[in-house]
């Protein structure tokens, strides 16, 4: 199969690993129409099951030999997951989006059904997409700084797995008055900046936090972080803000700081987490980096543009 698209009229058999993780939102989901799909398309399937970082990577290591593809099934931190051994072994990537936000799906344009999402597996056009890195650690989605990495840790994983998005939003609402802006130094491009901010994103794909937005022109193969930093006073204004940053024009208002870069380094004056894909996984000081078309990923074909 070449990298855009399987030889039409042709079922060719390719084997899979599967990994499922049973603690995503949806993980506990019959997918019995999805695998069904997928053997159809002459899939084979092996399936595993993780519940950790290091497993994952490692799983995906062990059996590169003997697979043509990873399929994850799973929200976008079992993704995040799952990127060193992506990168390692070169597979490429399908995505059974089961998982709270799905975000990367919603940006690579697979829909939150798992049967098609099985059925984009199926058809096999696979697009090259950008990984960001920050202090070694890979994401597909976004790294932010403040507010989000608050969110992050108050945001339990039960209370995804029960109330889904709707979480987020009562997380935010508890952790808003108590969000004070903090001292940063932004590099980039050989200019420093010193901002007092309430959050910093730095975002390699177009969504992110359960649906919002980097950028609408944000493309997850551009090479390009989309950076944003929310310079406002009081918790208020970050309510005022929502609809821009559900539709990614946050970066018109006068209190926001936003700009592209391939390398990014942020500091602070105390060590603060950094989130990235819905986990805390560094700290400040954050050396960010963009690595080009570091993953394949199956999607649908594109349609005059792709999505």
């Amino acid at each position: 199969m070449d990298e855009e698209s399987a030889a039409p009229g042709r079922v060719a058999t390719r084997r899979a690993l599967l990994l499922l993780n049973q603690k995503a939102r949806n993980g506990g989901l019959d997918i019995s129409e999805p695998l069904d799909i997928l053997r159809r398309g002459g899939i084979e399937i092996e399936t595993r099951g993780c519940d950790s970082a290091a497993a994952m990577a490692e799983t995906i290591r062990s059996v590169a030999g003997g697979v043509d593809l990873v399929i994850v099934g799973g929200g976008d931190g079992t993704l995040n997951c799952s990127a060193p051994g992506l990168v390692e072994t070169g597979l490429p990537l399908g995505i059974l989006p089961l998982g709270t936000a799905n975000d990367l799906a919603r940006t690579l344009g697979i829909g939150p059904d798992p049967a098609s999402a099985a059925r984009t597996i199926v058809d096999g056009h696979l697009r090259a997409i950008d990984l960001g890195e920050v202090n070694g650690h890979l994401f597909f989605n976004v790294a932010s700084i403040g507010f989000s990495a608050e969110l992050a840790r108050e945001l339990t994983r039960e209370a995804k797995k029960r109330w889904g998005v709707l979480g987020y939003a009562m997380a935010s609402a508890r952790l808003l008055a108590r969000t004070r802006p903090f001292t940063a130094f932004i590099e980039h491009e050989g200019e420093t900046l010193k901002v007092k901010t309430v959050q910093i994103a730095v975002g390699n794909g177009r969504h992110y936090g359960g649906g919002l937005t980097m950028d609408p022109a944000a493309e997850p193969d551009d090479g390009r972080f989309h950076v944003y930093s929310l310079e406002v006073a009081h918790w208020w204004q970050l309510v005022a803000l929502a609809p821009a940053l559900k539709r990614g024009t946050q970066g018109t208002w006068r209190d926001v700081r936003a700009f592209t870069a391939s390398e990014v380094t942020i500091k602070t004056r105390r060590s603060r987490s950094v989130n990235t894909d819905g986990e805390l996984t560094t700290a400040t000081p954050a050396v960010f980096r963009v690595r080009p078309k570091a993953v394949r990923v199956f999607t649908p074909a594109p349609t005059g543009r792709e999505t």
